[in-house]
């Protein structure tokens, strides 16, 4: 069975037995409504609440399908060159090696655009730029997370520039994009932390019923995204799961995504609710997720000021001060080993995107202190490897109609990682 597979993703397997575990993922991806797969074909991924749950579902096939092929030594590229372009607007380490480490395994070569080192600095327009970068690529990854209320209107905007050109012959297919975090949603982590859930307990429908609290948690720095938190009661609201979204009085999330949370609980036969209190968040929790983000009107006015440039340093300084101390007012918002011991059979499942606020190790009091973390650093670590995998499924979808048929070339090829 499928649970059977997933609970040996992580185990000892010989090559033999991983290229047995292959096909059984490709025979679950064949049997997937291939009129909904297909459609993931030139399309853009932005938002998972954009995609059906079929659509869903073969991103984690083929994800665990590439991690298994490779983990077996068989050479996952489909492609003979091409470039993968990313866009970081703020700094990152899992994401950006993760689109990098995507891009290789699939056989593209990565190529990042520094914008100071490029001409939208004197006024190139978005369109332009899109074009310019794109002759020869097949993917494009954008990180736009910290303006809120313009990230995903970026990512739209360069979808729409790249559309036009591939139309009016500039370019000779349109890229497809990726959203590596936006304002709104950070499908490749979301993507990632399910997947970690799936193989964790055997399997997408045992996640049914299960109690995951979403509680935001206190770091000692500000201005934290919150797409994040929203990428998570966006996604798993969708598989039944009962998901509690807690934070403090202000640190509210935006609105149309509570509103897409509490539809797709809906729909999902799970449920969805807002508490201010993390103890009542974590009580006989299966997962728990305490990550520190911003209120809107902070990551409003930081935007606003972060445009200003110099001229608004100042004002961004004690925005940064009012910050820092109203977090300090929610210090007892922490995951302590007191608070886990209430989750079920004091056992649940700890979840970050890392980096952490570690106590006492990244900072002196942060969001989770360093007993629990490293308790769960292994598995958080290959939480973290998954984004790897779903970003390269993510690709392979978008530019192969027929993703099995790429994949059985690929498993019948069976070429070898290394020359030996």
């Amino acid at each position: 069975s499928l649970s059977c597979c997933l609970s040996r993703m992580d185990s000892p397997l010989t090559p033999t037995q991983r290229r047995k575990l292959a096909r059984t993922l490709l025979d679950k991806l064949r049997a997937l409504p291939k009129a909904d797969v297909v459609r993931l074909h030139n399309d853009d991924f932005l938002l998972t609440w954009d995609h059906s749950p079929a659509q869903l579902e073969a991103v984690h096939l083929v994800a665990q399908i590439l991690e298994t092929l490779y983990k077996a030594g068989v050479s996952c590229r489909v492609f003979q060159g091409g470039l993968a372009v990313s866009i970081f607007r703020d700094k990152s380490t899992r994401t950006r090696f993760s689109f990098a480490s995507a891009a290789s395994l699939l056989g593209l070569n990565v190529q990042e655009l520094d914008e100071t080192k490029s001409q939208v600095s004197h006024g190139e327009t978005v369109r332009e730029t899109a074009n310019m970068i794109s002759f020869c690529t097949e993917v494009l990854g954008i990180r736009d997370d910290m303006f809120i209320g313009e990230g995903h209107t970026y990512m739209q905007r360069v979808s729409q520039a790249v559309a036009d050109g591939n139309r009016e012959g500039v370019l000779p297919h349109r890229p497809t994009l990726v959203n590596l975090q936006c304002d709104i949603d950070h499908p490749t982590q979301s993507m990632a932390d399910l997947l970690h859930l799936v193989k964790t307990f055997g399997g997408v429908e045992k996640l049914k019923g299960k109690k995951i609290a979403m509680t935001w948690a206190y770091s000692p720095s500000y201005g934290k995204p919150l797409s994040v938190p929203q990428g998570v009661i966006g996604l798993m609201t969708r598989y039944g799961m009962e998901v509690v979204l807690a934070h403090p009085p202000g640190y509210d999330l935006l609105p149309d995504v509570l509103d897409v949370a509490k539809k797709n609980a809906a729909e999902g036969g799970g449920s969805f609710k807002v508490v201010n209190s993390m103890a009542e968040a974590f009580q006989d929790a299966d997962v728990v997720y305490p990550k520190s983000w911003a209120p809107i009107c902070v990551m409003e006015r930081r935007r606003d000021l972060l445009r200003a440039g110099a001229a608004g340093a100042k004002e961004m300084a004690n925005l940064e001060k009012e910050c820092l101390a109203q977090n300090a007012k929610f210090k007892n918002w922490e995951c302590t080993e007191e608070l886990m011991k209430t989750t079920h059979e004091g056992k649940a499942l700890y979840l970050h995107c890392l980096p952490a606020d570690i106590t006492g190790v990244s900072c002196k009091e942060g969001e989770v202190v360093s007993t629990v973390f490293d308790r769960y650093r292994v598995p958080l670590y290959k939480e973290a490897e998954n984004k790897v995998y779903v970003i390269a499924a993510m690709m392979l979808l978008q530019r192969f109609p027929d993703a099995a048929a790429t994949i059985q070339k690929v498993i019948d090829r069976d070429a070898p990682l290394r020359l030996v």
